[in-house]
């Protein structure tokens, strides 16, 4: 079984190098961005998790258009955008 993984990761790695570290970090930004929502909820920290979220946003688009995953692409899109009108709202308005 960890074989298998340890081969689905190498062949990850293989077929698109940078591709792969941009779902590395952005695994660690989308996982920070809801640790640091989780543990603040009742008075949320929005200038920290926004932009989070917004960089793991980011790194999955470029990601997904890398491999080609036509719905993930759609939806990394939409939070994009979202995380965008975020960012916007806190630090502009």
């Amino acid at each position: 079984m960890i074989a298998k993984v340890h081969e689905f990761f190498r062949e990850s790695y293989r077929l698109s190098p940078f591709a792969f570290w941009c779902e590395l970090l952005e695994t660690i930004m989308l996982v920070g961005a809801s640790a640091v929502l989780t543990f603040t909820v009742l008075d949320p920290a929005t200038e920290i998790f926004i932009p989070m979220y917004l960089v793991g946003s980011i790194l999955g688009l470029i990601s997904t258009v890398i491999r080609k995953a036509a719905f993930t692409i759609f939806l990394c899109t939409w939070f994009v955008v979202m995380n965008s009108i975020a960012l916007f709202q806190i630090f502009v308005l």
